[in-house]
């Protein structure tokens, strides 16, 4: 079995009825995320998703990848690069740094290849992180 190097993708098709539910699950019930009159007259000129929904998906690769890991062995550096729309698909990954056990370059990219998030995942824990890495797939 060889370590793997990228994060496992998951994929979100961004529609109104999943921000919906995510904001009644967050209590965010601010317009921009669930009224189109209202989010068209905003600077971003149309809603988007609540950015933590975004990070949310990011958790889930993480979780994919790695299993259960103790979240006080985590470090999460993000920055918002751009809005995430309704009816875009997008994907949250990373890759192993070169040379860094444990340190991920991570991102949420939209189908365009853009970034809507990145930044750097770090794991405390570099030996846990390392026994966990090993491909499962069976190839």
């Amino acid at each position: 079995m060889s370590p793997r190097s990228d994060l496992q993708e998951v994929t979100l098709t961004v529609d109104a009825e999943t921000v919906r539910a995510y904001a009644e699950l967050t209590q965010d019930f601010n317009p921009i995320h669930l009224d189109p009159d209202f989010a068209r007259q905003t600077p971003v000129g149309g809603v988007i998703a609540h950015g933590t929904m975004s990070i949310c998906l990011l958790w889930q690769s993480v979780e994919q990848t790695f299993g259960a890991l103790d979240f006080t062995d985590l470090r999460l550096d993000i920055r918002f690069a751009s809005p995430v729309y309704l009816g875009e698909v997008i994907t949250a990954s990373g890759r192993l740094q070169e040379g860094a056990v444990g340190c991920y370059d991570v991102w949420v990219r939209g189908q365009d290849g853009r970034d809507r998030i990145a930044g750097v995942l770090k794991i405390h824990d570099k030996d846990e992180a390392a026994e966990r890495l090993v491909d499962n797939t069976g190839d």
